[in-house]
């Protein structure tokens, strides 16, 4: 991941659709720039004229790319479903919720990969050893599994319970005068 104190690097959009990253004084493609978010880079992709932020533009365009390609990772019923989110009241919940959900999913990978660090030198592990290794993560991945999933449902009840307090706000707001 990048330092949060490294400067954040500056990409121009030009009206002609390209991409000028002004550290290195070069055009660059949306792979270049899939390859600074692969490498955690901090950057910013502006319009060239105006100055506009354009990063998230930027970024859904290499998220439409790869959904193109090979293996999709959103299927079409939760694209249709994501879709339905938009102008609902719910919108801005759904939103927290999805990024603290890939971040617990980010965290249980972590902690999968330090677990398995130095098992990577293939000459170290034969296979009973591997075998040996991966029946005694099954306990550990399903307690992280687990873990995952309730931490997905207490986001949710919390969503929901927002929800709730949003509406009953809303609804004593439209209160009828008292009667005389």
């Amino acid at each position: 991941m990048a330092n949060p104190e490294t400067p954040q690097r500056v990409i121009k959009k030009y009206p002609n659709r390209r991409l000028y990253d002004t550290e290195t004084s070069a055009y660059i493609t949306l792979v270049d720039v899939k390859a600074l978010v692969m490498e955690g880079g901090r950057f910013v992709v502006q319009d060239a004229k105006t100055g506009a932020d354009l990063t998230r533009s930027i970024l859904l365009q290499i998220i439409l790319e790869e959904e193109a390609g090979g293996m999709p990772m959103l299927s079409t019923a939760m694209l249709e479903q994501l879709i339905r989110f938009y102008g609902n009241a719910m919108q801005g919940m759904m939103g927290s919720y999805l990024e603290k959900t890939v971040q617990s999913f980010i965290d249980i990978q972590g902690k999968l990969a330090e677990q398995s660090r130095g098992l990577y030198d293939s000459r170290s592990f034969s296979p009973e050893m591997w075998s040996q290794f991966l029946s005694g993560q099954a306990p550990m991945l399903q307690g992280m599994m687990g873990n995952y999933l309730e931490q997905s449902k207490i986001l949710y009840m919390q969503m929901q319970e927002q929800m709730q307090q949003q509406t009953k706000q809303m609804l004593g707001a439209f209160q009828p005068p008292p009667k005389k």
